[in-house]
């Protein structure tokens, strides 16, 4: 059946599109994990070199989230989501003829950086605020998922392009994913449910949206930062998403083909265990906003880094085996990145509707700056020791510490309803 733009279900549409957008996003974030080996071998690169442009990648991935949170209220989110995937097709493009580390610095570390930045998490965050009031964590939980999802569903889709066609076909790929995307974009995502005659979903005929902040971008992502640092609850909340992304983006995403490497597994075999973790984010992240709607997200976090801690601390001690690495794939995969929805309640509980996707870009700044630290870092830690063992472990243990943290997040959170209800302690 044929949905029009003015039919109530077009609210789905537009999940559709934000899904397959944050997808793409993810999947172009992630490609510089397939491409380390390759790059190392056809031009001569160091791990070290490939892992520093990747982690200012990363860096600047979420640096830019509070700031295109901003500007999704200011200019719009239509208009913020094509300029990133057009500056994602160009930065790619110009890639294919790179020869020189500082090149893929200024192409795959900056100029990817900052597009990927305005398709990330606070998009997913915004276009939820904006077009549901009821199952808000459910739909959270999908959009984040497809962040998870993309960066390792196709990662053996390009590992085999690297290795039987080349680099350069993996970093064409991905840019015509991006061009393919803008028409898509332009045609079918509305800026607001009101531009086309409906509500968001769960709301009555009767609602009014909350006001959007006012101010230049700049000046409302950097207000908003100042309020929120005064708050514990941001710190929390940042610290704990330090270590969501230190341990999943930063180690697993970048590192995990070259530590089965260092264990005789070929790239497109470890690929293919990434793929199967991203499917089995897709149900954990889904199941996570779930739950999200009906439990405490405090105690869902704590659960969640706890049991991540344990999985990377066992990885550097199991044989590598194909039984051990699929046991690994699966329970790590339902956990990758199933702190987003209760992360996000939490936010809106702590810091009200109207600026919590822009609190919440500032909490997945944190999360960036996680995973460009373990991306550099675990590279660096295997140049100088020969070995990935140290890392696994040092970010196990961070997954153990977050565990406790989550704990003491928030004095409110949302109920099953929506609505805010005091939390027991």
């Amino acid at each position: 059946m044929r949905i029009s733009s003015s039919h109530p279900r077009y609210v789905f549409v537009v999940l559709a599109v934000t899904f397959v957008s944050l997808l793409v996003s993810a999947a172009l974030r992630a490609t510089p994990g397939v491409l380390m080996m390759p790059l190392q071998h056809a031009l001569g690169w160091t791990r070290e070199d490939i892992s520093f442009s990747a982690a200012v990648g990363i860096f600047l991935y979420g640096l830019m989230g509070p700031f295109s949170a901003a500007l999704m209220q200011g200019v719009g989110i239509r208009r913020t989501l094509l300029g990133a995937l057009a500056l994602m097709a160009v930065a790619t493009g110009a890639s294919l003829w790179m020869t020189r580390p500082w090149q893929f610095f200024a192409t795959w570390g900056v100029l990817t950086g900052l597009g990927t930045g305005s398709v990330a998490m606070v998009l997913g965050a915004t276009v939820v605020n904006r077009w549901f009031v009821a199952r808000r964590g459910l739909m959270m939980g999908i959009l984040a998922a497809s962040t998870a999802t993309g960066s390792l569903l196709f990662l053996p889709v390009l590992a085999a392009l690297a290795q039987n066609r080349g680099w350069q076909a993996v970093v064409l790929s991905v840019c015509v994913a991006c061009v393919v995307l803008i028409p898509l974009v332009a045609a079918l995502l509305p800026e607001r449910p009101a531009d086309r005659g409906l509500v968001p979903y769960g709301a009555g005929p009767g609602y009014l949206p909350p006001p959007p902040a006012h101010g230049h971008p700049v000046a409302v992502a950097l207000g908003t930062l100042a309020w929120a640092a005064g708050r514990l609850d941001f710190w929390l909340l940042f610290l704990t998403f330090f270590v969501c992304g230190f341990t999943t983006n930063g180690l697993i995403g970048t590192h995990f083909i070259a530590i089965c490497a260092d264990h005789g597994i070929a790239e497109v075999p470890a690929a293919g265990l990434l793929a199967t973790m991203g499917l089995f984010d897709l149900v954990g992240t889904t199941l996570s906003g779930w739950l999200t709607d009906r439990f405490d997200a405090r105690r869902l976090l704590c659960v969640y880094y706890g049991l991540r801690g344990v999985s990377l601390i066992f990885l550097p001690f199991c044989d590598f085996s194909p039984t051990a690495l699929m046991v690994f794939g699966v329970f790590y995969g339902l956990d990758w990145i199933a702190t987003v929805p209760p992360t996000l309640r939490l936010t809106n509980a702590a810091f009200g509707e109207r600026l919590a996707p822009v609190v919440f870009g500032w909490v997945f700044f944190g999360h960036q700056v996680g995973a460009a630290c373990a991306a550099y870092v675990a590279g660096m830690l295997r140049e100088r020791m020969g070995s990935y063992e140290q890392m696994l472990v040092m970010a196990g243990l961070t997954g153990l510490v977050a565990a406790l943290l989550a704990l003491g997040i928030g004095g409110r959170v949302a109920d099953a309803g929506g609505e805010l209800a005091p939390v027991a302690r």
